[in-house]
């Protein structure tokens, strides 16, 4: 599939993008990443506005194919721009690294809808242009997993990187042109809370602006 590049919006389109940024909700349960279009509204537009990817719900290990299969389904809707709302809690490190890595090979820029944290914000970095509107929030933290104990696995507990997981993020966050002491930083943050990143730190990590 060749790269459409939508990175240089016009100004009416980027206005109705960011209003719209607002509207998108998340959702009560934590149910499995979701991609659908939805219209944007710009001045001039009629039968044929533009319609941009909404990305809504966890980060399961088959959201990349989920994606891929979205693309395809997609691929010949000539309103479909190459801009991708997200707004997630998060998920698996590893998808969300796929996930971004998709969005980087079709060219697509990132919107920060409501929320997007913890592995959200690994796939959000993959924008050729990342996009966190005022009224939005990225959070990071520690990395963990939840390992299941008992003879019926009725107990859990987390465990916590040696270091390999949060290296091999380091290398993604610099592909992608982010800076590694976002990792460094959302590593010392204990992984019951969450770090919302401020506008400074945006700046400073070359993560995200907040307007187009």
């Amino acid at each position: 599939m060749a790269a459409r590049k939508y990175v240089r919006l016009a100004p009416a389109f980027a206005l109705a993008l960011t209003a719209l940024s607002f509207l998108v909700s998340v959702p009560g349960r934590a149910a499995a990443m979701d991609f659908h279009l939805r219209s944007i509204s710009t001045d001039g537009c009629r039968a044929h506005c533009p319609r941009v990817i909404v990305a809504e719900g966890q980060i399961t290990n088959s959201t990349p194919d989920d994606f891929l299969a979205f693309l395809r389904e997609n691929i010949g809707d000539r309103d479909m721009r190459t801009v991708v709302l997200l707004n997630s809690q998060g998920g698996y490190v590893v998808a969300s690294m796929e996930l971004g890595q998709m969005f980087r090979r079709i060219g697509a820029a990132t919107v920060v809808g409501n929320q997007c944290l913890s592995a959200c914000v690994y796939a959000f970095m993959g924008g050729v242009k990342r996009v966190a509107p005022r009224g939005t929030s990225l959070g990071i933290h520690r990395m963990f997993a939840n390992m299941a104990e008992g003879m019926f696995n009725e107990e859990t507990h987390r465990v916590y990187d040696d270091g390999s997981m949060a290296a091999m993020l380091m290398r993604y966050s610099a592909r992608m042109g982010v800076s590694r002491d976002l990792i460094r930083f959302a590593e010392r943050i204990p992984s019951g809370k969450l770090h919302y990143v401020t506008p400074p730190e945006m700046a400073r990590w070359r993560l995200a602006s907040r307007g187009f």
